[in-house]
């Protein structure tokens, strides 16, 4: 809070290294959080730059009530939910539809020189699409609650809720997305016949996975679980540790080109007469 403290107030002088230390701060875990609501790496790209910009030019208005990145949070939670309106992952997809759409792609084992790295991609994509099943406000609920295991403190007031409606939500959440995995993901119930494997031919077919392009292996810096500090059972997990370990152990990414992103959000008019850069 202290280093924030000091880099907030340097950047509201007009330093503009102190601004842009504080965008590289706390940006990959804006950008991360954006992954897992959008499931797509471009989305996620432009969904955390509109965040940015909100942040910059709402610099002045933070008042140091509560940490930095918790009021970071809540504005990538307003921008998500504004911003779905006109994107397409606004949409919930069924849960009836996703498990059709496996079905319907027919088991093929695949056989590539890269064969690990492209079946990794296949259950990265296909994990990812599963939180589509979820509404905008659950994927919200479980990025801050499960994967970053953010206290109930941090998320109700992230979600502007109270903290035993977050537990609720958190808690339906994971019986939702858990109890489909285990109905039909061969990762957690071997019983299952779905694997990675057997889809992934299918999946590069309807473009799902694109073998020239892994979108969830670039840039990666580590997994979530390594960056994530443990809460120990700050609410009830019921039971749910090795579902929740499938989704920590997805990569912990920074954005492509993440200095050109950095500059082209500081390049922008409204920045530069707003910090006077």
């Amino acid at each position: 809070m202290k280093e924030d403290k000091q880099l907030i107030e340097k950047s509201l002088a007009g330093d503009k290294k102190s601004l842009e230390a504080l965008i590289k701060k706390h940006q990959n875990w804006i950008y991360n959080a954006a992954i897992n609501l959008t499931s797509n790496t471009e989305d996620a790209a432009d969904l955390m730059q509109e965040t940015l910009i909100k942040m910059i030019t709402n610099l002045s208005k933070f008042q140091f009530k509560s940490e930095f990145r918790t009021w970071l949070y809540r504005i990538l939670k307003n921008t998500f939910l504004n911003t779905i309106r006109k994107k397409e992952y606004h949409q919930t997809i069924p849960w009836e539809g996703y498990a059709e759409g496996l079905d319907a792609i027919r088991d093929q084992e695949f056989d590539d020189d890269n064969k690990a790295e492209i079946v990794e991609e296949a259950k990265l994509s296909c994990m990812k699409g599963m939180l589509l099943c979820l509404t905008p406000e659950q994927r919200l609920v479980y990025v801050l609650g499960e994967l970053f295991e953010l206290p109930d403190t941090v998320g109700s007031e992230v979600m502007e809720i109270t903290k035993v409606n977050f537990r609720k939500k958190l808690s339906r959440t994971r019986e939702q997305l858990y109890g489909f995995m285990n109905n039909k993901c061969g990762l957690i119930n071997t019983n299952n016949p779905c694997r990675c494997s057997r889809k992934t031919t299918g999946f590069i077919k309807k473009g799902y996975v694109n073998p020239e392009n892994l979108q969830f292996q670039k840039e990666v810096i580590s997994k979530i679980d390594t960056v994530v500090v443990e809460k120990l059972d700050v609410y009830e997990n019921n039971g749910y540790r090795e579902y929740q370990r499938l989704y920590q152990n997805h990569n912990f990414q920074e954005p492509k080109d993440r200095l050109a992103s950095l500059k082209k959000i500081l390049s922008s008019d409204h920045i530069k007469d707003t910090f006077e850069l």
